[in-house]
């Protein structure tokens, strides 16, 4: 059952109740076929991503709206496109390992995005390859609106080369500082002059601003333009390593095993970078099972966000709410703190948002007007007041049906094993609290924040 967990948690978001009544007892084979079957099979993502996109404003309808009016409308409509995500991520709706490889190449990619249009937009690139061939990747994303914005390549002319795409192309997105020179950031920046887009968001070759001159990049010299550059970054075996440390550190342990790390790059590159079959390497091997890989990652916000509304099906009145959770423990989707992307591990924790992720659960409780009963202190924090006033509905009714025979004790164990990776004792004031109530389905919301808050479950 451990594995199991582990498994859904590293690739995707923990399973919901009834996945983990069905699941829980499923061999490791075939959990790993099913999480790969749902994602070839899924449209949910794609659809979802299609219909928010038919709902966004027409750009001539835009052109009648003053500069702020369009700027609150566009702040409005992102927010609503960062809920429908973590929504969907929570629901499970759509493959659940397709989402977590998305949630993934967001953070490698990061990119600050304003326009809800070009989040949009980012979202396909990441849906459609995020588990298919690097190349495709991360040729959409050099073409893609919102990073060539970001990234000033709209500014990248012959006469005037802008070098900040293909200085990051390197350093962050395939092969890494020490195996690129100076000389090969400004010969790349050259190849991808005239890599634009227009003001309605597409992507456009501007051919009067491209540099057609010879070029030499890692000792390839040609007419070289931005799609030669990505050809010769994957032919050096560097990058697939780059890449498959940056996999192993999110998907395994955040101390590499370099024995490990070189068999899955070997792999990567001869599968001519081939991301669904390293990952199904990955998810497959005995070593992802071990002791020391289980239960030792901290959750980032997301994915704990995504998490505890998975096991706590919640609807919120008002989609800034989730966006307000994200602010305040430190990681909003379309808005990482620089391309660098968000650095994760330790850095998610500190005296604030421990305290918030701790009592995550008592704030949508108390939201759903569960019988509980916060703790004083927190009223002095800010951030923790202003989620007090969350909008939500909770509905523990599959909770309750599948705890409902079972002693408050019981329960409680049980629930344990469901939610926490690694096992963990009751905390003694819990227990005696449930042992003098003989009532589960009144005692549920305490044994929820009383497991939920424990430190253990901020890991995975």
């Amino acid at each position: 059952m451990q594995q199991i967990k582990h498994l859904h948690w590293r690739a995707g978001f923990g399973l919901s109740p009834e996945n983990w009544q069905e699941r829980q007892h499923w061999s490791i084979p075939q959990a790993v076929d099913h999480l790969f079957a749902e994602a070839d099979q899924d449209q949910a993502i794609k659809v979802a991503i299609a219909d928010a996109t038919e709902q966004l404003p027409q750009i001539f309808e835009l052109m009648k709206m003053d500069k702020e009016d369009r700027r609150k409308d566009a702040r409005k409509m992102l927010i609503v496109n960062n809920s429908d995500w973590i929504q969907m991520m929570a629901k499970g709706q759509g493959s659940s390992l397709k989402h977590r490889m998305m949630l993934f190449w967001h953070g490698h990619f990061a990119c600050r995005i304003t326009q809800p249009k070009l989040a949009l937009q980012q979202l396909t690139v990441l849906e459609q390859h995020g588990l298919g061939y690097f190349r495709d990747l991360v040729l959409g994303i050099a073409k893609d609106p919102a990073m060539i914005r970001y990234l000033n390549n709209q500014q990248n002319r012959k006469r005037t080369p802008n070098e900040n795409f293909a200085r990051e192309l390197m350093e962050l997105f395939t092969i890494g500082r020490g195996h690129y020179t100076e000389t090969d950031v400004k010969e790349a920046a050259r190849a991808f002059t005239g890599w634009s887009s227009n003001r309605e968001g597409e992507y456009v070759f501007v051919k009067f601003q491209h540099d057609f001159g010879t070029k030499n990049f890692l000792g390839k010299t040609g007419n070289l333009d931005g799609t030669d550059i990505i050809d010769r970054l994957l032919e050096q075996k560097e990058t697939a390593l780059f890449l498959t440390r940056k996999i192993y550190r999110y998907f395994v342990n955040e101390h590499l095993d370099e024995e490990k790390v070189a068999f899955l790059a070997d792999q990567f590159y001869q599968s001519d970078y081939h991301i669904g079959k390293l990952m199904r390497t990955i998810f497959s091997s005995d070593w992802f099972y071990e002791p020391r890989n289980m239960g030792t990652q901290i959750k980032s916000p997301i994915v704990l966000l995504a998490g505890v509304l998975r096991s706590l099906p919640t609807e919120f009145a008002n989609p800034t709410a989730l966006r307000l959770v994200q602010k305040s423990l430190g990681q909003v989707l379309f808005n990482p703190p620089n391309v660098a992307g968000w650095p994760g591990g330790k850095n998610w924790i500190d005296n604030s948002t421990l305290l918030l992720r701790l009592n995550l659960p008592v704030f949508l409780l108390q939201a759903a007007d569960a019988d509980l009963s916060a703790k004083a202190d927190l009223d002095t924090v800010q951030k923790q007041r202003r989620l007090r006033t969350l909008e939500a509905q909770i509905d523990l009714t599959v909770l309750e049906k599948w705890l409902g025979p079972e002693q408050p004790v019981q329960a409680a164990r049980k629930l344990s094993e469901y939610l926490l990776v690694r096992p963990a004792k009751i905390p003694d004031l819990l227990e005696s609290e449930l042992a003098r109530n003989g009532n589960t389905r009144r005692t549920l919301p305490m044994m929820l924040v009383g497991l939920m808050s424990l430190p253990e479950y901020q890991l995975c």
